[in-house]
């Protein structure tokens, strides 16, 4: 029986295979290229010896999804699919909840339709919209400020929903901002076009690629102005999702929601500094206005995590920027599309 990764050959997606198949599990992967690479797979496939199945299929297209279910004895689904930036959701609302919402709503049909009964949801901590408190716990109260955050809340409804009356049981991992890269330097974050994210940027300032980098806003209420983020290794977040499988497997019922990050934000100047230590290189920025739908700072707490799940992060934002830093350095161009 094997573990299915929707997405997989994307930035979490690839790392979380890796990791699945270093614990033991069959995986196979399904992507369709949208905003990933093949030759993700390719370095995948050499880091797991070859050992997992690949599938090139759109999970909107439901007789594709349940091929996958037919051709392959799938026992739990990992599901990553999903537009992911921001700002672009803010723009483009309308297809972030077309893609979002119905690549969940097929992978769930087709589980329900072959006795899957296990899932593992890659949620955000967008959820939260701005938290009145920090640390943001689980228990907070929820209410996204972008198109793309209401579609994962939608998501975590949709699924606490099926959960509720179906045979099926899930956890749904609430990512803070991941970052870094596989310490071979052979995955990492490869974005479309231009980065929708922070440290990608600061990575290509860093390389030369872009003059300087655009900081958005710096009159936010926080110690230098900047916004705050929860930033977690990659590696780290892989890890997050072999145990929740384990939970799962346990015998774990129903829906469950946990923050998934170190418990400690950096600011977007924190950020930049550790850069500069880790590329040994200046990151020139400038201050520009902010971005719609960006929030001024938030963190997780991790105790639920830690005592549900048995995982914390083991990473800083050292090895974050040292990873990350070594994956963009000899990949300039990621993986070269």
């Amino acid at each position: 029986m094997a573990v299915l990764v929707t997405g997989g050959a994307g930035y979490i997606g690839s790392h979380t295979a890796v990791a699945l198949h270093d614990a033991g599990h069959e995986v196979v992967i399904v992507d369709n290229f949208a905003n990933s690479s093949p030759r993700a797979v390719d370095a995948v496939r050499a880091l797991t010896g070859g050992a997992l199945s690949f599938v090139e299929a759109d999970l909107l297209d439901e007789a594709a999804v349940r091929g996958i279910f037919e051709q392959h004895e799938i026992s739990e689904v990992v599901h990553f699919a999903a537009h992911k930036a921001v700002a672009e959701s803010v723009q483009e609302p309308s297809r972030y909840y077309r893609n979002n919402l119905g690549s969940l709503l097929g992978v769930l049909e087709a589980m329900l339709e072959h006795g899957v009964d296990k899932l593992v949801h890659s949620s955000s901590c967008t959820v939260y919209g701005q938290p009145a408190v920090l640390p943001v716990a689980e228990s907070a109260p929820v209410g996204a400020a972008s198109p793309y955050g209401w579609t994962k809340l939608m998501c975590e409804q949709i699924i606490t929903d099926v959960c509720a009356v179906r045979p099926l049981a899930a956890v749904m991992l609430r990512y803070f901002n991941p970052v870094g890269a596989h310490p071979s330097a052979t995955l990492g974050e490869d974005p479309n076009d231009i980065p929708n994210n922070l440290v990608p940027l600061v990575m290509q300032v860093a390389g030369g690629r872009r003059e300087r980098l655009a900081v958005f806003g710096d009159d936010y209420d926080t110690a230098d102005g900047s916004g705050v983020r929860d930033y977690v290794h990659v590696v780290d977040l892989a890890e997050a999702h072999v145990a929740a499988l384990e939970v799962l497997a346990a015998g774990h019922d129903g829906a469950a929601a946990v923050n998934v990050g170190t418990g400690s934000g950096s600011s977007v100047l924190e950020v930049i500094e550790a850069a500069r230590r880790a590329t040994g290189r200046p990151i020139p920025y400038e201050i520009v206005g902010r971005r719609p739908g960006d929030i001024a700072k938030t963190w997780a707490a991790t105790d639920l995590a830690r005592e549900f799940l048995g995982w914390q992060a083991k990473l800083d934002i050292d090895d974050m920027m040292r990873d990350h830093w070594r994956w963009h350095s000899q990949n300039p161009d990621g993986y070269g599309r």
